[in-house]
């Protein structure tokens, strides 16, 4: 199928990090329409596993959703950081462990539909205590649950996070098949 063609971008906002811009895009049906796009530097974020199984959860506040969610530590990646350390230094920032082993889950995009965002999920093991370092924003306890009880938490309600959810389900059926 024919790809779509840029004609012409209109930057509304640039902040810290986001980007808003309305591009028009010539379609391949021949029809021309205006998208709205935020443009994203993309994320890592860590599913970090202990020896005895349990996973480290954040409950942090986010505005967003109007107050605290259940998360698996995560941040942006800086210019030309490479998602691995950034999932290492975010782990150890958000939750003062540090990580010995990296694994690669998946990439997902967010939110296609609107955003460029791409989230890099790992899988964290051999964790050593490290230094807790929250930027100013950061409102967060640390939560650590049996592999189980976060998965019957995704069963429940209690987490909603789709980084969270998709790295969960993830470690967990990759438990199950190593076990099998």
């Amino acid at each position: 199928m024919k790809e779509e063609t840029l004609v012409s971008t209109k930057q509304i906002y640039s902040g810290k990090f986001l980007k808003f811009q309305v591009d028009t895009v010539a379609l391949p049906n021949g029809r021309t329409t205006e998208l709205e796009i935020l443009r994203h530097p993309g994320a890592s974020a860590v599913v970090p596993l202990k020896e005895d199984g349990r996973v480290i959860l954040i409950r942090q506040l986010r505005h967003a959703t109007g107050g605290f969610i259940y998360e698996i530590p995560a941040g942006k990646l800086d210019p030309q950081e490479d998602p691995r350390d950034c999932a290492a230094r975010e782990l150890e920032e958000e939750t003062g462990y540090r990580v010995g082993h990296l694994e690669l889950l998946t990439s997902i995009w967010t939110a296609p539909g609107f955003t460029d965002e791409v989230i890099h999920i790992y899988q964290g093991t051999k964790l050593d205590p490290g230094k807790q370092q929250l930027d100013q924003d950061e409102i967060l306890e640390i939560v650590e649950w049996p592999l189980e009880d976060a998965i019957a938490r995704i069963q429940d309600g209690t987490i909603r996070d789709a980084k969270t959810i998709i790295g969960l389900q993830m470690v967990a059926r990759n438990a199950e098949y190593n076990n099998a």
